[in-house]
């Protein structure tokens, strides 16, 4: 029998995973692979003269979304961009600051909120849908490519405070004082995010992630509230028009009980974990229901040598026998050796 994801020349196993299935071997690929570490990343970006140019610009985002793909021969390339690109297509100024991150121009009232787009503007979307389609068509058969947006909560947290803040107190203070216009404000992002993941499944993506990075300042109920229903909202209206559409969440610093309520409830494929979540048992509560995706501590990767080992060790036997995806915890860091990345793959696939 045919197995799922087979294709030309081979099959892609990361789609395997999150169809459910135990993949022949372990998939592997790395959040912010395409990035700072690599020589070749940053001779491009030097190219491309700032950050958002290199977004918007087909050719370098092709470019460097491919190159760790040439590199290291990761299981899935994940397209080069930004989640910020949807409050900026839709009329939010934006750029980014060397060493400081995003700056975002504020929305804080429903009069703000108005005087932005209903829509994402087409004239920055299509390029990045442009790339998506180059991508799929110069990826190795077998390779997934993943497209990806920022959950609605997370987004919002950058537009309400115009940059990352440690506990994302404007954005909650937000919800609590004026929840018409928080709510209205995540209205928005749902229709609009889920359109975005529509665009790159149709453009060529054979799964997307939806990262929420600051879930973890959430209580319980907010978490339900601001991450849970809007998450399930977006994939509610993908499948709508792409039903047999393959969805990451990446809930980072979400518990197991808010884990699991979301797997429930929003129907995605597969979970990321964080490297602070207890193995054993999420697999135990979820490793039945989706595939399970993570968790090496990007520090560890830092480290390297035999701590490196030992942890990469321990994380396949917790996950052996599982639809399981390596990855790390959170994104590669700029200053990780490129042999320890080496180090990684080898060990993992050997």
């Amino acid at each position: 029998m045919k197995r799922l994801g087979e294709g030309k020349s081979g099959q892609r196993i990361v789609s395997q995973a999150l169809d459910g299935h135990v993949p022949d071997r372990t998939p592997i690929w790395m959040m912010r692979q395409a990035g700072r570490y690599l020589p070749e990343y940053r001779a491009v970006r030097e190219k491309a003269g700032d950050f958002l140019t290199l977004c918007y610009t087909p050719d370098h985002a092709v470019e460097v979304t491919l190159q760790p793909i040439r590199r290291f021969g990761f299981d899935a390339a994940i397209l080069f961009s930004d989640i910020l690109v949807v409050p900026h297509a839709l009329g939010c100024d934006l750029s980014f600051e060397a060493g400081e991150g995003p700056r975002l121009s504020t929305v804080t009232n429903l009069a703000e909120l108005n005087a932005l787009r209903d829509e994402l503007d087409a004239s920055k979307i299509d390029r990045v849908l442009e790339a998506v389609g180059r991508i799929r068509q110069e990826l190795p058969e077998e390779t997934t490519l993943l497209g990806f947006c920022g959950a609605p909560w997370t987004v919002a947290t950058y537009m309400i405070a115009g940059r990352g803040t440690p506990d994302q107190a404007p954005a909650r203070l937000a919800s609590l004082r004026d929840p018409a216009f928080f709510t209205a404000l995540i209205d928005r992002l749902v229709q609009t995010s889920a359109r975005y993941l529509i665009g790159q499944l149709k453009a060529g993506a054979d799964a997307v992630q939806i990262f929420d990075s600051w879930a973890g300042v959430l209580d319980p109920e907010a978490f339900r509230l601001w991450s849970i229903e809007p998450i399930t909202r977006i994939v509610q209206a993908v499948r709508a028009e792409v039903p047999d559409a393959r969805i990451i969440a990446f809930p980072k610093g979400a518990t197991l009980q808010g884990l699991t309520e979301l797997v429930r409830v929003s129907g995605v494929n597969a979970v990321g974990l964080d490297w602070t979540a207890e193995r054993p048992a999420t697999r135990l509560a979820l490793g039945g229901k989706v595939a399970l995706q993570g968790n090496l501590d990007p520090l560890t990767l830092i480290a390297g040598g035999g701590a490196l080992d030992r942890a990469i060790d321990a994380l396949m036997q917790d996950f052996h026998g599982a639809a399981h995806i390596f990855n790390l915890g959170h994104g590669i860091r700029p200053e990780t050796p490129i042999a320890h990345v080496e180090q990684m793959i080898a060990r993992v696939r050997g």
